[in-house]
């Protein structure tokens, strides 16, 4: 739990902004070209160096709760799955036989002890060992302690399961998150129930990312949604390295404004913070006591993504009351994004190529959206 020194300075800094109808700002404005949004060598470039060579918040740690669970899912193009073993551990593999490359499990989530191919029933535990080969005496000289599923780099911490996509690359969680994995703990994600995930197509990577990163759209596009709750065009923005924390205010900040400080009650109440974690996962505790995680994938073209959505409560929801209150949420932030925010996606997604724009302008209010894109050209690098 964050302390609520932290909390009130916050909403201090919220109630600051609402008086004088202001908002965190870039020092200028920032143009990107449209390139960035439609050349495919540029888009199969940063896949490969953002999404692939850096760590991803790739799973909750919730999804594998259980000692002998796993879940299995298909990220930009890579068939992983993620596993919790016997004594607790996690690990992450490549989901594909080291005989001839099948899958060794469907996507999804459950529990096993074993993993068997279909094709030629080898047998891999929930730690990648090649436990037992189907008629093995006949098949030839092999060393089965080479021939495990392939590990991918993999770390647990602060709720989320980290893991890169390339085989034999390392990385460091600490440094990787930096005083970001404070604010990550602050959430308690681990102890979170998980009520249900879905998956949703949305347009492409940066248009559909875009829309996570700032409020200035929130009276306009999510009228009837979100924006029923939130200021519009106010926004508290602080950087962790590549990482951001997002704050926007409710509309009850007026209640408080005029009140002396003593008098705020409970001032976690009227701000909804935002945790981005580079470069495609928004963690966002939107209404009491329900959390919403969205996992953003790019797809296999710069027009394409998939995105999970995680809807989780504080507790299981039991009475039909609690059951009510979760399911609106989880009605209520699907129609936001998929009906709101992606359909928007959509109709931009078609005007990219009309040469209608050369380049797309983000303004000093959009901070965030900044600090995204100039990380990704970090990532990214030149092309070679």
């Amino acid at each position: 739990m964050r302390p609520m020194s932290e909390t009130m300075d916050l909403a201090r800094r919220a109630v600051e902004h609402y008086r004088n109808r202001t908002t965190d700002q870039a020092p200028s404005t920032y143009a990107l070209d449209v390139s960035a949004y439609t050349d495919p060598v540029r888009y199969a470039h940063e896949v490969e160096k953002v999404f692939k060579e850096l760590p991803l918040a790739l799973a909750l740690s919730i999804e594998v709760a259980e000692p002998n669970s796993y879940t299995a899912t298909e990220v930009v193009g890579t068939p992983v799955i993620v596993t919790r073993d016997a004594e607790g551990q996690a690990h992450a593999f490549l989901n594909a036989c080291r005989h001839r490359g099948a899958p060794v499990c469907a996507n999804g989530r459950g529990e096993a002890r074993q993993f068997s191919c279909p094709y030629h029933a080898w047998v891999y535990d929930m730690k990648g060992k090649l436990v037992s080969m189907y008629g093995g005496k006949t098949f030839g000289d092999v060393d089965p302690a080479t021939l495990g599923l392939k590990e991918l780099p993999c770390a647990e911490k602060a709720g989320l399961i980290w893991v890169c996509l390339t085989p034999g690359r390392t990385f460091d969680i600490d440094a990787w998150l930096g005083d970001f994995a404070y604010e990550l703990e602050t959430l308690d994600l681990a102890n979170w129930y998980l009520y249900e995930q879905r998956d949703i197509e949305g347009p492409g990577w940066k248009v559909a990312w875009d829309g996570y990163l700032e409020a200035y759209h929130h009276n306009t596009l999510h009228a009837e949604t979100v924006g029923k709750y939130t200021v519009g065009n106010l926004m508290l923005h602080d950087t962790y390295g590549p990482h951001q924390r997002i704050v926007f205010g409710r509309k009850s900040l007026k209640d408080i404004a005029e009140l002396p400080e003593d008098q705020w009650n409970d001032p976690s109440e009227h701000i909804r913070l935002i945790h981005s974690v580079f470069p495609n996962t928004s963690v966002s505790g939107v209404v009491g006591d329900h959390c919403l995680v969205s996992q953003v994938f790019p797809g296999p073209t710069p027009d394409t993504t998939l995105t999970r959505q995680s809807i989780m409560c504080a507790k299981k929801p039991e009475t039909n009351e609690e059951i009510a209150k979760t399911e609106g949420f989880s009605q209520l932030v699907l129609k936001a994004v998929k009906e709101e925010d992606y359909d928007i996606g959509f109709q931009i997604q078609k005007t990219l190529t009309s040469k209608a724009n050369e380049a797309f302008v983000f303004g000093r209010n959009e901070p965030a959206l900044q600090h995204y894109h100039d990380h990704v050209a970090k990532y990214a690098g030149a092309r070679s």
